[in-house]
């Protein structure tokens, strides 16, 4: 019978479970990969656990003890570990440490080692203050450094998550940081890696069980589902999926599912569900909270801007050009300047709304003229994909005309910088 006091330790000494386990198998004459067979994990795994890298699971510390004839010393390290205060941190900061160290990209090493060297910080506050950044960076920054930036700080959390895999708060963060990745890779035109990101990132929405969360990325899962040409039903049936979420919840998330089901019901050609789900986006705006709706540059604000955005993206598609001209109007006046891209994507709507009301040549040169004005840099295949919406409306006897021509070809590549 097993007796769990401090006593069955080697010498008595009360230290770490991964130090106990490391002098209980030097003792039994086993190395790392011996005991791994042995206990059937595997070997690089042990060897974390040993270096106290990462937590071991009271069914490994049970399966180890057995092994190595421990008599319970090893079951005693681990309830000791598990109850002390300190431990969660140690972990974690171990993790980072070997990360820091590892032979990985430098971005992901600095990052590392910067998360190591704070160990006073709340680390669920600074993971919201990287995540709030995000939300940001992702209309300013060019999307090649804003990927390579994801997968530094994805790296990083990873083992963080690794270290604490029952942490919600990291399973938040994981979750609105997989939906960024998610929506870098649709607008660069790479919509099968994407749709892998999008279920990443609502699994970890659901393991957060974060309701606004949850809803958040189901919301640009289906705003984005247009554009990544997916079935109208799958997309609607997300967006039910997220609206069962949210209940009669007011947020962000809320109402940009709503927004994205007015924009896949307008593709669909569904015109009076279409304008349904446009006023009930309307509607909805109307009861977001000030500081919500003051949030004009972040993915986690809701603006006025996005709802026009909306109504021109609906109106556009639906034919109804007096009403989209009328929403361009607004977005127009109120568009940041540091949101050059979708200010863009809108302006191709006008483009098409131009060829929709007969005037063919204007609307072409008018899109024309909207790529000639951005940066090359902010050039996305998002934007070119809208763009290729405005020679689809061309109709058939002006296909042949130079500027139709010209746009078309123009927007078979992205451009080079």
């Amino acid at each position: 019978m097993w007796h769990h006091t401090a006593s069955h330790t080697l010498g008595g000494v009360m230290d770490g479970f991964g130090s106990t386990l490391r002098r209980h198998r030097t003792a039994a004459g086993l190395g790392l990969r011996g005991l791994a067979k042995q206990v059937h994990v595997d070997y690089s795994h042990l060897a974390r656990v040993e270096r106290g890298e990462c937590r071991p699971t009271a069914d490994l510390a049970q399966r180890c003890d057995t092994a190595l004839n421990a008599a319970g010393a090893l079951i005693d390290a681990y309830h000791r570990e598990q109850a002390s205060p300190d431990m969660h941190r140690r972990t974690i900061l171990g993790a980072m440490g070997a990360l820091a160290v590892a032979p990985v990209g430098p971005l992901i090493g600095l990052e590392a080692l910067r998360h190591s060297l704070d160990p006073g910080r709340k680390q669920a506050d600074e993971w919201d203050r990287i995540v709030a950044d995000y939300g940001r960076d992702y209309y300013t920054l060019p999307a090649a450094d804003l990927a390579e930036q994801l997968r530094a700080d994805l790296t990083v959390l990873a083992h963080q998550i690794g270290a604490s895999p029952a942490d919600r708060d990291l399973m938040r963060v994981a979750a609105h940081l997989s939906a960024i990745m998610a929506m870098g890779l649709s607008a660069a035109g790479q919509h099968g890696m994407a749709r892998r990101w999008w279920r990443t990132a609502r699994n970890h929405a659901d393991q957060s069980r974060d309701a606004d969360c949850r809803v958040w990325v189901r919301d640009w899962e289906v705003v984005n589902g247009t554009y990544e040409q997916r079935p109208t039903a799958a997309i609607l049936d997300r967006a039910g999926e997220a609206v069962a979420i949210a209940g009669s919840r007011v947020s962000v998330g809320h109402v940009g599912v709503l927004s994205g089901r007015a924009q896949a019901l307008a593709v669909a050609g569904r015109v009076a569900e279409a304008r349904d789900a446009l006023a009930a986006t309307a509607a909805m705006t109307d009861r977001m909270p000030a500081a919500v709706a003051a949030d004009a540059d972040s993915m986690f604000g809701w603006p006025e801007v996005r709802l026009r955005h909306t109504e021109s993206f609906v109106y556009t598609h639906i034919g109804d050009v007096v009403a989209a001209a009328e929403a361009q109007e607004r977005a127009l006046d109120l568009y940041p300047a540091e949101l050059g891209r979708e200010r863009a994507q809108m302006l191709m709507h006008r483009a098409s709304c131009l060829i929709q009301g007969g005037h063919v040549g204007d609307g072409l040169r008018f899109a024309a003229d909207v790529l000639d004005a951005l940066p090359a840099a902010d050039h996305t295949a998002l934007l070119y994909q809208v763009a290729r919406t405005v020679v689809a409306v061309v109709p058939e006897r002006e296909r042949r005309r130079v500027e139709a021509v010209e746009l078309r070809d123009r927007l078979t590549a992205l451009p080079a910088g």
